[in-house]
């Protein structure tokens, strides 16, 4: 590929070409002295500040970290719009893995990278990054979130952001059944980690059946261990999509697990999970509504980790944050209700609230 200004090209098409475009900014960052290659991509600006967690992960390329930056945060801007927050969305990724790469130093020059955009973009936790490492990153940048309680944060985010899926999963019960109660309901849950495990809690507190799988066998053996009644396990997520008698797909892992392969297979009523970017293509929402399965849009369901870290920057208060996540479950509700009326799926119609928003905040500038 021809090279321009130094980038390949076929980034720069990514950048301004593509499905994928439409970003008000993205930043390429290297920092020879630590090994920091990352990028920084900030969708819209809109609604406030771009808020989003910064992904550390041993990408193949160049490209696919740049087009994952890109994905992620145009995702941001759509959950920080359906979760009613006054923030734009924005994501970064570190390239490199974060168990061999990741010292002090590189996050520090991190930090510095991101302090470098004058509280444009707030960074938070996402893949790879933890709360340690924001406590790190938040040394040379004031714009950053999810921190721990001694350094003035909140926490851990995965803890709401599992209750905000629990109460979308809550909601499509309703929707599909009449009842939110998931008392009796068998639930598959692909990915037990920092917010699977939570969300499994929630599920057997309610008198659940709970099957469960991940890449980690130490996660599933914890998760076992700790519910030995009401839980089981299965090889991998081939093997969890394929169990008799499952009534909802909850994939709480790395993204696409909705493809051309999962879906034909599916025999549950509805998918509802913690994982971003769920579906692998569009197209992919029309074909389980064609089969007759509801999907909770991830980014509405999802949203309440950034409800938490949104809040941090305010003093953070967690009964007022587990409040606003408790409201994901009338936000679902509305939407299903929205793709009804409109004839479109759940996807279309949460994109056409959140676009609705945006528009409206620039139309206001």
């Amino acid at each position: 590929m021809t090279e321009v200004t130094g980038a390949p090209a076929d980034v720069l098409h990514a950048l301004f070409q593509s499905d994928q475009g439409g970003h008000e900014q993205v930043v390429l960052c290297q920092d020879r002295a630590t090994g920091l290659k990352a990028v920084i991509a900030l969708h819209s600006t809109a609604l406030g500040p771009a808020l989003g967690g910064t992904r550390f992960y041993p990408y193949a390329t160049e490209a696919e970290a740049v087009a994952d930056a890109l994905n992620l945060a145009r995702g941001m801007s759509y959950k920080n719009a359906m979760a009613g927050l006054d923030h734009g969305g924005g994501k970064a990724v570190i390239i490199g893995d974060p168990e061999r790469d990741k010292t002090e130093e590189l996050l520090l020059a991190y930090g510095r990278m991101v302090a470098s955009l004058g509280g444009r973009y707030v960074t938070a936790c996402d893949v790879g990054t933890y709360v340690a490492d924001m406590d790190v990153v938040a040394r040379e940048c004031r714009w950053t979130t999810g921190r721990s309680p001694e350094n003035g944060g909140a926490g851990d985010s995965s803890v709401l952001t599992a209750f905000g899926v629990y109460q979308g999963m809550r909601a499509s019960a309703q929707h599909v059944w009449g009842d939110p109660s998931l008392r009796g309901r068998k639930v598959g849950v692909a990915g037990v980690g920092k917010v699977g495990h939570h969300l499994v809690k929630h599920l057997r507190d309610e008198g659940a059946e709970v099957v469960v799988t991940d890449v980690r066998a130490d996660a599933v053996q914890r998760i076992v261990e700790q519910y030995p009644q009401g839980v089981t396990a299965v090889a991998d997520t081939e093997a969890l999509i394929r169990v008799e008698g499952l009534d909802i797909y909850a994939p709480c892992a790395l993204g696409g697990a909705l493809n051309d392969d999962s879906v034909p297979v599916l025999t549950v009523k509805v998918v509802c999970g913690a994982a971003n970017n769920q579906l692998a293509h569009p197209g992919v929402e029309k074909d389980l509504a064609d089969r007759g399965i509801l999907y909770a849009p991830d980014y509405v369901v999802n949203a309440g980790g950034v409800i938490q870290v949104a809040d941090e920057l305010h003093g953070f208060d967690f009964d007022r944050c587990r409040a606003k996540a408790a409201k994901i479950f009338d936000t679902t509700l509305a939407i299903f209700a929205r793709a009804k009326e409109d004839g479109i799926p759940p996807a279309a119609a949460a994109d056409r609230i959140a676009e609705q928003r945006m528009a409206e905040a620039r139309a206001a500038r």
